[in-house]
């Protein structure tokens, strides 16, 4: 059985970090990419970061250079830094994967993803 599970949300003042993570079982995690996406009640989920087994980064540009995320494969575990927080960055943060055959060449959308976790909140006060 395919899980995500999701870890390290909670309530951070603006400006704080927090780090996610993200437990993967039930697939090859060498075939697959995960990602991070977020999602506020009443809007659509966005592409927040994803990584492919090889390494390969992206990021959606409104948390360049404020959040980096980071995999182990021997543990397959997938994490998310998030620094500088802003209050807009308060959503349901949701761990994905997709099946790659070679390596992620852009942030995927929701929509390609095969796989969710259940979901974290991050909450950001001002």
């Amino acid at each position: 059985e395919v899980q995500l599970v999701e870890s390290g949300g909670g309530l951070v003042q603006a400006g704080g970090s927090l780090r996610l993570s993200c437990a993967a079982s039930g697939f090859s995690f060498d075939d697959y990419a995960i990602g991070w996406y977020r999602q506020v009640p009443g809007k659509e989920r966005e592409g927040v970061s994803a990584i492919s087994s090889d390494g390969s980064a992206y990021y959606a540009d409104s948390v360049k250079d404020r959040f980096t995320i980071s995999s182990d494969n021997a543990k397959r575990a997938v994490y998310l830094e998030m620094s500088s927080l802003q209050p807009e960055d308060t959503a349901i943060y949701y761990c994905a994967a997709v099946s790659v055959l070679t390596r992620l060449w852009m942030l995927p959308s929701p929509d390609a993803m095969d796989y969710w976790g259940k979901g974290t909140l991050v909450t950001v006060s001002s």
